[in-house]
């Protein structure tokens, strides 16, 4: 079994999976748009969300995160209840991540030292998506 999340983008997955991708490395798998649909008559497609995408699957690391335009009402999505969590196997790589998913975002903690792990903080990208780097804990050695 999977649990894999999937993200609304009100519009704006386009420019989420262009982000993603060079904030994270994410590579596109998948993506679908609202015209390589069969017609359906019940639900014709608007001319204007031709183009707007009915589903992707990007890989960020070892996860696939899926992901659409969604109703396209435009605006930022509202995501709430949740965090992605990101662990970055080094503490160089922790800013990297946090300072890239920060652009254009709001930071909610700084990323800083705690007392389990050399890095970690919050924040939530200008998609409205709350996330956590953290630095993967280094055991001692003897």
């Amino acid at each position: 079994m999977e649990i894999q999340p999937y993200l609304f983008f009100n519009g704006r997955c386009e420019e989420a999976i262009e982000f993603y991708r060079s904030a994270l490395g994410a590579q596109e798998l998948l993506k679908l748009r609202a015209k390589d649909a069969p017609p359906d008559p019940a639900r014709p497609v608007a001319p204007e969300h031709a183009d707007k995408i009915l589903h992707a699957t990007l890989v960020i690391g070892n996860t696939h995160v899926l992901m659409s335009d969604g109703d396209c009402r435009g605006g930022n999505a509202v995501h709430a209840g949740f965090s992605l969590s990101v662990t970055a196997d080094d503490h160089a790589s922790g800013v990297k991540y946090f300072n890239a998913l920060a652009d254009g975002g709001q930071i909610t903690m700084p990323f800083q030292q705690t007392f389990w792990t050399s890095g970690f903080g919050t924040l939530i990208d200008r998609f409205g998506v709350p996330w956590m780097v953290n630095v993967r804990h280094e055991e001692p050695t003897a």
